[in-house]
């Protein structure tokens, strides 16, 4: 069993920041890409960014600039650092990680999802 617990969601005025993180746990072998994604109501889930087992970056255009993506190999974490934020950076915001456990192949795994409000 793997689980992804994130943190550090909140709220926040326009302008401020706020840092994300997401833990992986359990039985885990490696892990390979990490990411972030956000879902608005009514929309689809949608990519925020993302970073590779090497340290690749993958940024939506709406956050460039503005949110930096990173992840602590030895603690299986995930980070989010997220600044200038936006009235409509205002969604829920949920990890994922592709796991390789100790008795399966690898699999993406999701967060529960941590909810983000700016305030304007």
């Amino acid at each position: 069993q793997v689980q992804l617990v994130e943190s550090g969601g909140g709220l926040v005025q326009a302008g401020g920041s706020l840092r994300l993180s997401c833990a992986a746990s359990g039985s885990i072998f490696s892990i390979g890409t990490m990411g972030w994604y956000r879902q608005a109501p009514g929309k689809q889930r949608e990519l925020v960014a993302a970073i590779t087992s090497a340290g690749s970056t993958n940024y939506a255009d709406s956050v460039k600039g503005r949110f930096t993506i990173s992840r602590d190999n030895a603690k299986n974490t995930v980070y989010l650092q997220m600044n200038s934020l936006k009235p409509e950076d205002t969604v829920v915001y949920y990890c994922n990680a592709e796991v390789r456990t100790y008795y399966s192949g690898s699999r993406l795994y999701w967060g529960q999802g941590t909810q983000v409000t700016v305030s304007s």
